[in-house]
């Protein structure tokens, strides 16, 4: 069958490489053109419990993956007895018999067609770690698409080439063997999707757009205690710190990560840290330290559900107003809010010059769903980050006798002097100061001082994007939303325009500060309104309440830690309606 879109899940134990494998599988696709998106989903555990990632593959652009699975990969009878129901009708399922007697499994759905490769014995024959069934696997799953067995192998020399040639002949031989399997002992050719222009698109995640976006800013410092989902940052950082003259600190905790931070900005560096909200919750502290001293800081904020532990390795979010009113008293921050990895890289250098430009922290928030899983691209363009420094003084020439570090300008915004240069010493002061940084409690100073950091928001906003509209503009229904929602409304909203529904998405990457008058604006244009989030309580429906006084009632959340799926948002409408 001749298909333009597929989905593939595979599941198993955990500790039998089902992330791994899942990803090999999505890049199988994108070196060849195809659009994928996937999906991880895992425990907390140290050991043990169920793992499952799904990839979605497309001739044509797809946003978010789906629902229905057309082929799933059953490492263990408890996957069949978790994803059975996802299956399609007429999708298979790959299962290996010493998976245990699924014969009373197989009477709750007739209509999916059983495949028993027997990936045990494979693997006794061929003399390999058991590890090696998800490459069995693999083989089975690209005979069954009726797809070429040499790209499989290629991707597998490339990611096991730095263990050896023994380790890349099992790999190859495992996948062979279950390739062999469906092509000449079972002749099966389920699915052929439809051919693509060969061109071999990145995959990468949000936290690597925001890795690969800081590198291009300029970032000299980075640190950060691992903390899922955000600890890939960090783990790319220290890859390339060498390459790249980059500082890169593993801290022992987020109090040190903050602080660290601050101190290699304070020295002329651009610096970065990233956590998730039990992290930045104890990096507070040091936020309000960065925002009175004016040291600029791009902090990553990689949402998971809350509060305490809560779900470690799921997504939601939950910290918008946590982001936004962080730290005690009244300060200008930024915060920015991505909704893909393109919108990751380029939002991070656009972190960056903002910080420096007005000498604030910025707060750029993803979460789980958006840190972790892959999205295909054929390219970023680097030349749409530049480098923009403000009043960064570097040389002592610049720099004029008596030298106030908080000068109180027409902006709001003061020369800084790179720290240690000649005529440049300053104090930077935690403290209420005057212009040169002596601690100072006087109330007409203070209002004075006050006034000067909030000053900075008018040239701000100048720069600040309304949210972008997708859709029609004479929409039946609008749909508002943040962060990673963006893919699965954008899907949600091709199915409805195809029932002929006029449906719209206002996304926002900006979420402070907040221009109320132009969401004003936008609300009386739209007809009806409908908020679309992660959480429980609708954030971003109180935030445009907040600024607007305008309560959009309409709401469809969700708060299991799962992402949503963009039939979910489907049916939500349909039922508001």
């Amino acid at each position: 069958m001749k298909v333009s879109n597929i989905s593939w899940k595979i599941g198993g134990e955990a500790g039998f490489g089902i992330m791994s494998t899942g990803a090999i599988f999505s890049k199988i696709f994108a070196k060849k053109g195809y659009y994928v998106v996937d999906n991880n989903e895992y425990p907390s555990l140290i050991r043990g419990g169920h793992n499952a990632f799904t990839v979605r593959v497309s001739s044509n652009e797809v946003f978010s993956i789906d629902k229905d699975i057309n082929i799933l990969v059953a490492l263990n009878e408890e996957t069949i007895k978790l994803h059975q129901e996802e299956v399609i009708y007429g999708g298979y399922i790959i299962y290996d018999e010493d998976s245990g007697d699924i014969t009373e499994i197989k009477k709750a759905r007739k209509d999916i067609n059983y495949i028993m490769v027997p990936f045990s014995k494979i693997i006794t024959e061929l003399g390999v770690p058991r590890i090696m069934i998800n490459n069995v696997s693999l083989g089975a799953s690209v005979a069954l698409l009726n797809y070429d067995l040499e790209v499989l192998r290629n991707i597998i020399r490339d990611i096991f080439e730095r263990k050896g040639p023994e380790v890349v002949s099992f790999n190859i031989k495992s996948s062979e063997f279950g390739y062999k399997y469906i092509k000449e002992k079972l002749k099966i050719n389920a699915y052929e999707l439809e051919i693509v222009k060969p061109v071999n698109k990145m995959l990468l995640t949000g936290n690597d757009a925001v890795f690969l976006g800081a590198v291009r800013s300029g970032c000299k410092f980075y640190a950060a205690y691992p903390m899922t989902p955000s600890t890939s940052i960090l783990e790319s950082f220290a890859s390339v710190e060498n390459d790249y003259n980059i500082v890169t600190k593993h801290a022992e905790d987020e109090i040190a990560v903050i602080n660290m931070a601050i101190g290699a900005s304070f020295a002329g560096v651009r610096a970065m840290v990233a956590t998730s909200g039990g992290g930045f919750s104890l990096m507070n502290e040091g936020l309000g330290s960065a925002a009175l001293t004016e040291t600029p800081l791009v902090i990553i904020l990689c949402q998971r559900p809350a509060p305490a532990t809560g779900l470690p390795t799921w997504s939601e979010q939950g910290d918008i107003l946590f982001a936004i009113h962080a730290s005690h008293g009244e300060f200008l921050k930024v915060v920015l809010a991505p909704g893909d990895p393109e919108e990751c890289f380029y939002l991070t250098g656009k972190a960056f010059n903002i910080a420096d430009t007005y000498q604030i922290p910025v707060i750029v928030m993803l979460d789980k769903y958006l840190s972790e899983n892959h999205f295909s691209y054929e390219r970023f363009d680097f030349k749409n980050i530049t480098v923009e420094r403000g009043k960064l003084l570097t040389r002592s020439k610049d720099i004029d006798a008596g030298y106030k570090r908080y000068l109180n300008t027409e902006d709001g915004v003061s020369p800084r002097a790179v720290t240690g240069i000649d005529r440049g010493i300053h104090i930077a002061n935690s403290d209420e100061h005057d212009e040169y940084g002596y601690s100072e409690d006087g109330a007409f100073n203070r209002k004075i001082m006050v006034d000067k950091r909030f000053r900075k928001i008018k040239k701000l906003m100048e720069e600040i994007p309304p949210p972008k509209i997708y859709g029609p503009t004479d929409a039946e229904i609008t749909i508002w939303s943040w962060g990673s929602c963006k893919g699965p409304i954008l899907e949600a909203m091709n199915i409805l325009n195809q029932k002929e529904k006029k449906v719209n998405l206002i996304h926002f990457t900006y979420l402070y500060p907040f221009d109320g008058e132009s969401i004003e604006g936008i609300i009386e244009k739209s007809n009806k309104n409908i908020v679309v989030e992660n959480n429980k309580t609708s954030q971003l429906a109180k935030i445009i309440m907040m600024n607007t006084g305008y309560r959009i009632k309409n709401k469809i959340l969700k708060y299991s830690g799962r992402q949503f799926l963009p039939g979910e948002i489907v049916n939500g409408i349909e039922q508001i309606e």
